[in-house]
């Protein structure tokens, strides 16, 4: 099922199952839309492609009948503007940075460059040892930073919806917080793949911006490299230079100065003394191989990952909910035979047993309430009294009448003698 089916459906559950007193989705609302979206797919579609459709359907009546739920319904999904916009800001960042001090230095020990590097080869090792940390872990389903921040909002859109309606919708906003939390819970793995996407080619972005801000300001200053240290003398600074700037040296074929040309390089000895275009060279191709490219890689493998999960949303199908909805569709409507025990079932209790039935077994349920057998024949059943070949017996006791072994419990092994195989419920 595709993200935004799976956003419907998480509305339509929270509504079904939160509005217990029917003020938000009556019974009639929910049969409606079962047997359309039947109607819709047909007999041979998948239960995702029924549940889909039901909660579109399902989705529109609601969506009319309550305007706020719209609103829940769209700030939740997810615009793919805002993950382009963080990745221009980060660009935009990178641009930014001035390394670059009044005297139009490039100090070839800065921390923003070193920095760079080191920050993104800490993400690569936590990338290694995160599946070994989370081996423990494998059948919960961890929200990231973004399912968190849905799961914030919903207490906000809780409180929004009460105040916006001033209590005239009792059920809402209750309804709207199961709807952001089952949501949060449902997408979490999508939007974990989603974040990382966004991150690492935030990440590409950031870098991409710190070379194009130096090589453009390269086209109109003329840019000295030197470097300055307390403690680090002129072998060991050639020592961390060729180290961290291997990967640049080896893609381009520059070598990083010599020890005696470093010392040169100084500040306080000859200030400023070489032109910076080769150590601009090596910081570019070093940050390229080291952040840009392998980011890219992760950026496309997240945006892959994300594709995948974004049409393939994993729906809990085992869940009494889901269960319920779907039986009426696979089996068509439940025959629920109801026996009552030397009791007649009055008007007013009929109307609330099948308001019963209808909730346990679906709106589409058929209910057939048998004549009441009598007390004293409960070994003697009617062939009226036998369920159907697919479906339920429900023995139905009045609340007034004492409880017998030899009445009562005879009368329930009755029924279970030739309902083997069948569901036999007792009802009070």
């Amino acid at each position: 099922m595709n993200e935004r089916d799976a956003l419907a459906v998480a509305l339509v559950r929270a509504i079904e199952s939160s509005d217990r007193e029917r003020a938000l989705w009556s019974d009639a609302d929910r049969s409606w839309a079962s047997r359309a979206a039947a109607e819709v797919v047909g007999e041979g579609a998948s239960p995702d492609a029924f549940l889909a459709r039901r909660a579109r359907l399902a989705s529109e009546r609601l969506g009319e009948r309550h305007p706020p739920l719209v609103k829940a319904l769209h700030a939740l999904r997810w615009r793919s503007w805002v993950g382009a916009a963080l990745i221009l800001l980060a660009f935009i960042a990178g641009f930014a940075i001035d390394r670059m001090d009044a005297g139009l230095r490039i100090n070839v020990l800065a921390p923003p460059v070193l920095g760079l590097l080191a920050w993104n080869l800490a993400v690569y090792l936590l990338l290694l040892v995160r599946p070994v940390l989370n081996a423990g872990r494998r059948g919960e389903r961890a929200a990231g930073p973004l399912a968190r921040a849905v799961m914030h909002a919903a207490a906000s859109a809780d409180r929004w919806t009460r105040q916006a309606s001033g209590g005239a919708f009792g059920a809402l906003g209750p309804a709207i917080t199961a709807f952001t939390a089952e949501w949060s819970r449902c997408i979490a793995p999508l939007y974990n793949a989603r974040t990382a996407r966004i991150l690492h080619l935030a990440a590409a972005a950031l870098a991409a911006g710190v070379l194009a801000g130096l090589y453009l300001r390269g086209l109109a200053f003329e840019y000295r490299a030197t470097w300055e240290s307390t403690f680090l003398d002129a072998a060991t600074v050639h020592r961390i230079l060729s180290f961290v700037l291997a990967p640049g040296a080896l893609i381009t074929g520059i070598e990083v100065p010599s020890v005696e040309a470093l010392a040169a390089m100084r500040t306080g000895a000859v200030p400023g003394s070489e032109n910076a275009a080769r150590w601009l060279h090596l910081i570019a191709a070093t940050v390229a191989v080291v952040v840009i490219v392998p980011r890219l890689l992760l950026g496309l493998g997240a945006a892959a990952l994300e594709r995948h999960r974004r049409t393939r949303v994993k729906l809990p199908l085992s869940e009494p909910y889901f269960q319920r909805v779907l039986r009426g569709f696979h089996g068509g409507p439940v025959r629920v035979k109801v026996v009552p025990y030397s009791y007649r079932v009055p008007p007013e209790s009929l109307t609330g047993l099948q308001a019963v039935i209808a909730r346990a077994f679906g709106g589409s349920a058929a209910l057939v309430v048998s004549s009441p057998v009598a007390y004293g024949d409960e070994e003697t059943l009617p062939k009226s009294t036998q369920p159907e070949s697919t479906g339920v017996v429900i023995a139905l006791f009045n609340l007034a009448a004492t409880p017998e072994r030899e009445a009562h419990g005879r009368f329930v092994d009755a029924l279970r003698g030739p309902s083997t195989g069948h569901p036999v419920l007792l009802l009070i």
